[in-house]
């Protein structure tokens, strides 16, 4: 009896008909076909572009810098309103790129195309688009790019949801030395200004064995630091056959030869364990380094956000981090303006930001996500009080981030270097446990090493340091 081929199996040949296709296409036109992927958003998307751009080299296509390509791919971001609004100005400049180059195809994909009114509106008002596709479908890009080029028409394949993960398709890293790891998919939290839920779909984690298979992998290839990626990484391993918990991962990837660092994103506030703190207090690889998104100290508006915890309860949580895990740096993301929010619901907020002392944060003004039930809520925040309350929040920041900095002085860190510094000759900048940049005397040969460096000055947001031996 004949097996069944794997999802991955069929995509392979897809890339394989395709790849024929581009050599045919790369000697009519006497060069090699090129292609661009531009990426919005987040490090899931991030990581989902390499796959992307992976498929494309398998099939012969060649990267280049810059958006006159063959192929030009928009991985789209929805999560504000103004990334929505940012793709359609790029998309009045490509067409006349696709004018000058009649063999470019232009491909979007991601968060924005899960919507039906995008994918209206880009009919309506884009029709030289060639494929569109959401973020439960990318490892289908050389079927859909197959179809387009079959067919002559447009492409359109969006899946409302899944429960697919499909493994073991190529990616292009962007960095050698350090990478983003999907662990998990899709999320179950409905907080009610996110759109996230509905166009990444429900929650799905993938088996324990192909995620370390996948890190054992790149750390062969000289990878360093892992990131592993989730919407709510503490939910990880709740839908697999034989539950598995975050913290249980994590102690197996801990195990692995080779691999010198590793972080997370994101956890949330409501579900994280005490296992979780105690393997990262015991551990030797992973960073200190929480980031633990707050969004408001309002209990009344995290009521509001269906965030399922109270402002004691976010202080109590970080508190117990700091007691178990010493010199813990915190990281968060705060809206500001979200429906409803009083100068006293903001106080709350610049309260735990003082309380917890943040080393930075992610901070957004509310942007109304339609089909979120956040959107239909009443009491919208003027834009002149956003406008107003916005800078206090970011120069109180900036003093806890300071004040942490200063911590540091005179202490010999360990730091994974990531790149020459293009300011200043001569200098490196490498990224210490705490995420925050050093800047110091080293050559590019370091780059993707780890080294120890001594911290002689603190910037607010990055330290300035010096490479001791040992």
């Amino acid at each position: 009896m004949e097996r069944t081929r794997t999802e991955s199996e069929k995509q392979y040949e897809y890339m394989e008909q395709m790849k024929q296709w581009v050599e045919k296409q790369s000697q009519k036109l006497g060069r090699p076909l090129t292609c661009h992927c531009t990426t919005f958003g987040c490090q899931m998307n991030e990581k989902d572009s390499e796959k992307l751009l992976g498929i494309l080299e398998t099939m012969g296509y060649q990267e280049i810098d810059s958006e006159e390509a063959d192929f030009l791919l928009f991985n789209t971001c929805t999560v504000r309103e103004n990334a929505n609004t940012k793709l359609y100005g790029h998309l009045g400049q490509v067409k006349k790129m696709k004018e000058r180059n009649p063999h470019m195809m232009i491909g979007l994909c991601g968060c924005m195309m899960q919507e039906p009114h995008v994918i209206e509106k880009i009919k309506e008002s884009y029709p030289f688009v060639d494929i569109i596709f959401g973020t439960h479908n990318i490892f289908k890009l050389a079927e859909l790019l197959k179809n387009r080029v079959d067919s002559g028409s447009m492409i359109v394949d969006i899946w409302k949801d899944t429960d697919q993960i499909v493994e073991d398709l190529p990616s292009d890293r962007k960095f050698s030395f350090k990478c983003g790891v999907n662990i998990m998919y899709g999320c179950n939290n409905f907080c009610s200004y996110c759109i996230v839920p509905y166009v990444r779909g429900r929650e799905r984690s993938r088996k324990p064995e192909d995620i370390l298979k996948e890190i054992r992998q790149v750390v062969s290839e000289g990878v360093k630091e892992v990131m592993l990626l989730g919407q709510n990484v503490n939910s990880y391993g709740k839908t697999l056959e034989n539950p598995m918990t975050f913290a249980q991962l994590l102690k197996e990837v801990e195990k692995i030869d080779g691999l010198e660092r590793i972080r997370f994103m994101t956890p949330h506030p409501k579900d994280l364990s005490d296992e979780l703190i105690e393997v990262m207090a015991e551990s030797d690889k992973i960073c200190s380094h929480m980031h633990l998104p707050m969004q408001s100290g309002s209990t009344r508006l995290l009521k509001k956000m269906n965030r399922h915890y109270t402002k004691e309860q976010y202080l109590e949580l970080a508190q117990k981090i700091k007691d178990r895990i010493p010199g813990v740096s915190f990281t968060t993301d705060i809206i500001v303006g979200f429906p409803g929010e009083t100068e006293e619901d903001f106080e709350d907020t610049l309260d735990v930001v003082k309380k917890v002392g943040f080393d930075s944060a992610f901070t957004y003004v509310y942007s109304k996500r339609t089909g979120t039930p956040a959107a239909a809520m009443e009491d919208q925040v003027p834009p002149e009080v956003v406008k107003e309350r916005f800078p206090r929040l970011l120069a109180l920041l900036k003093e806890t981030a300071a004040e942490n900095c200063r911590k540091k002085l005179g202490a010999v860190e360990r730091v994974l270097i990531e790149e020459v510094n293009t300011h200043e000759e001569g200098m490196v900048t490498g990224r210490l446990e705490n995420n925050l940049l050093v800047h110091f005397k080293g050559n590019r040969d370091q780059i993707g090493t780890m080294a120890n460096v001594r911290i002689t000055e603190e910037k607010g947001f990055y330290y300035m340091g010096e490479q001791v031996n040992g």
